[in-house]
């Protein structure tokens, strides 16, 4: 990860649509009526979700220098998926249309300016109340249902503890972890990451008042401008806005942002990351304890790999690419020592088990010469970008021991909004009709009864604005992918947003195409070479083709509140969630239970 540091690059997706078997046999795949035994039985269903991940940096996905020994085992012992999609190359929005199955676009959940995230735990935007999460559904048909970890949905609306945005209105039972996200501001001596450069330009315009009073006072003390007092005064009253705006917000996004809550209660404000990871997997673990004889649904939300990247000294200078490489295989740990738990109680027979990444790797996430983002493998671009595939392909794989086959490989086109219908069908529920639902359910492929995905055209969004649109055509096996717009890269060959931080959706930083750039995926899975009329003859077909696709999907689109509005996002002093009296918001309340296990 660091300079200098090397990776053997991830096997190119196979081009076939086929698993990667001799022979697809009804006695290699098991037979349908097992699968309708085992989904009677009511599974356990297990979620890990990584924040921040490439699917360069997994062993079953072609790293070999970084050590992911579980995240590995599980794809042997289950179904590896290659072309794996998030519906947004952000958390927020990516995470809605998990939760949900739908594009966050129809939760309001995309942004149509550049805060594309929520920003604050303070902030009224997240999750409608009136969206059904998988969660709800289960909570229905008699499953326990658990959230460990991050939540990045929003809490409040109109109050400091309405929590109308809260996990436990969206139907998890148990929640412990962050209502927000992992940021550098949680840790001590680490450079801004919230809106740094707001901040910055709120604390360069204090200086430069506080600047112009103190000459235009001792100007006007000595004689030598004269300037009335009340002039002096106003200028007075500016700056102390601009600084107040400053600190009362940016100085405490500690103790503002980077909390951890039980259910609706704080137990840490702010959090302490030397102890978050051991905190977590005790939770996680207790979560399955509780509940071995009853049916769970549990959600391991992980912080990792996040910057700030908060390493326990188990894990520090382990790796051979330094602190991010470090944080991936502390991740990597958890999940064995939570799969171990499975084990330990009889249950991993009778449990599906998924583990993904919410989008792509940060290429932009560095510290001086390290790298403190993931790596995307083959793949161009990464987090931030709405169509480039480095942002968006992500891990996707599936487990069910005696129920799946073990050691597959599926090629088809599959979502993160796959999960929303996957595991309703598992539970035994039905997806709701009331509203389009994305997803498709992933039991036909995980059972060998279709051969292809019922994806045909999936829509790559960057905020509200549509970037990019793949056509998986099956009666080929192509997979064609439109760009009608890509991010300007600074420099400009570097693939990726260097000097912005991020790649924005709109305005100077990208480029429209007329005609869109158009990639053969199944061939050129890295997009390097776009096609054009000259030398792909059905160019033109295929951009019609694409293009009557994008305005029927638009067809399906109705207006909805924006959750992630300028309003939405502003740090709102009477929602911020506090454990004790407002502003002096402090407590500790894990440190009888903070004893280490990692």
């Amino acid at each position: 990860m660091g300079a200098g540091a090397r990776r053997d690059p991830a096997p190119r997706p196979l081009r076939g649509r086929r698993y990667l078997v001799t022979a697809l046999t009804s006695c290699l795949f098991w037979n349908t009526f097992g699968m309708s035994a085992a989904m009677d039985s009511k599974p356990n269903i297990l979620l890990f979700v990584a924040d921040d991940l490439g699917i360069g940096d997994i062993g079953c996905y072609g790293n070999n220098t970084i050590r992911t020994p579980n995240i590995d085992r599980l794809a042997r012992e289950g179904v590896k998926l290659t072309q794996h999609i998030a519906a947004a190359p952000l958390c927020t929005p990516s995470r809605a249309a998990f939760l949900t199955g739908r594009y966050p676009i129809r939760s309001g959940m995309a942004s149509s300016n550049r805060y594309r995230a929520l920003q604050w735990n303070a902030g009224s935007g997240g999750l409608p109340a009136n969206e059904t999460t998988f969660a709800r559904l289960l909570q229905k048909q008699g499953y326990t249902t658990g959230l460990i970890g991050k939540w990045h949905q929003g809490v409040n609306c109109e109050s400091f503890n309405d929590h109308c945005h809260h996990p436990l209105n969206h139907g998890f039972d148990y929640f412990y972890g962050m209502p927000f996200t992992l940021l550098s501001n949680c840790q001590e001596n680490k450079p801004p990451e919230l809106d740094a450069a707001l901040q910055a330009k709120l604390w360069l315009y204090s200086q430069i008042i506080a600047l112009a009073v103190f000459t235009l006072t001792a100007g006007k003390l000595t004689g030598l401008v004269s300037i009335c007092w009340k002039i002096i005064a106003c200028f007075t009253l500016v700056g102390c806005i601009f600084f107040i705006s400053w600190y009362s917000s940016y100085g405490f996004v500690q103790y503002w942002n980077c909390i951890l809550m039980r259910n609706h209660d704080i137990t840490e404000q702010p959090m302490r990351l030397e102890r978050t990871a051991s905190l977590m997997l005790k939770e996680a673990v207790s979560f399955i304890e509780r509940n071995r004889h009853r049916p769970f649904l549990l959600f391991i939300s992980f912080l990792h790999v996040h910057t700030p990247l908060f390493t326990t000294a188990k894990f520090l200078r382990k790796s051979r690419h330094g602190l991010y490489g470090d944080n991936v295989e502390e991740m990597d740990w958890m999940v064995g020592k939570i799969l171990d738990s499975l084990d330990k109680e009889g249950l991993k027979n009778n449990t599906f088990t998924y583990f993904a990444s919410d989008h792509g790797g940060q290429l932009e996430a560095q510290d001086g010469s390290a790298q403190l983002g993931g790596w995307n493998g083959i793949y161009k671009g990464g987090k931030g970008m709405g169509g480039w595939e480095g942002g968006i392909r992500v891990p996707g794989i599936i487990r069910w021991p005696g129920v799946l086959p073990a050691d597959i490989v599926i090629n088809e086109l599959t979502s993160l909004m796959d999960i929303f219908p996957t595991v309703i069908q598992l539970a035994g529920g039905a997806v709701p009709q009331d509203r389009v639902i994305d997803g498709r359910s992933l039991l036909p492929l995980l059972q060998g009864t279709v051969q292809h995905s019922e994806h045909q055209f999936m829509f790559h969004y960057c905020g509200v604005f549509l970037h990019a649109v793949r056509w998986h055509q099956k009666d080929s096996g192509t997979v064609w992918k439109a760009h009608y717009t890509t991010p300007v890269f600074q420099p400009k060959d570097s693939g990726a947003c260097f000097r912005r931080g991020i790649c924005p959706c709109f305005g100077d930083g990208i480029t429209h195409h007329d005609p869109p750039l158009l990639f053969d995926l199944s061939q050129d899975p890295s997009e390097a070479n776009p096609l054009s009329a000259d030398t792909e003859p059905l160019f033109d077909t295929i951009i019609r083709r694409i293009g009557k696709a994008v305005e029927e999907h638009h067809k399906t689109l109705t207006p909805v509140p924006q959750q992630l509005s300028y309003y939405n996002n502003m740090w709102k002093p009477w929602l911020q969630p506090c454990c004790g009296t407002f502003p002096t918001c402090w407590c500790d309340k894990e440190s009888s239970k903070a004893e280490d296990i990692l």
